[in-house]
């Protein structure tokens, strides 16, 4: 029954830092990027936008033009907060590939 109790302590252990880890990647900010710099995009750890910044080129350009470069900097932002993400998650697990919203069973 020991095993158990270790395996259970273990676990217990994990949660708490994957828990801090998903803490901790709240606070991160990335900045995502499109047309050369002409519109940067800063997110936050839980995907929320902090600023969009354009260019006065950028700002010249067509409607249509504006929002594609604006859509492309966010998915480049979200795109660079996976990754950060994914090495949060990664020192807190030890290297294992757990999703970021595992939730273990307790």
């Amino acid at each position: 029954m020991t095993n158990f109790s270790d395996m259970l302590s273990k676990a217990k252990a994990m949660q708490e830092k994957m828990k801090e880890a998903q803490d901790q990647i709240k606070k991160i900010e990335v900045e995502g990027q499109s047309g050369g710099n002409l519109v940067k995009v800063v997110l936050s750890g839980d995907y929320e936008i902090k600023s969009i910044k354009m260019t006065d080129a950028a700002k010249k350009e067509s409607q249509d033009i504006i929002n594609d470069l604006i859509i492309a900097a966010y998915n480049n932002a979200k795109e660079n907060l996976k990754k950060k993400s994914a090495e949060e998650l990664s020192k807190a697990t030890g290297g294992l590939n757990l999703p970021l919203d595992f939730k273990l069973p307790f």
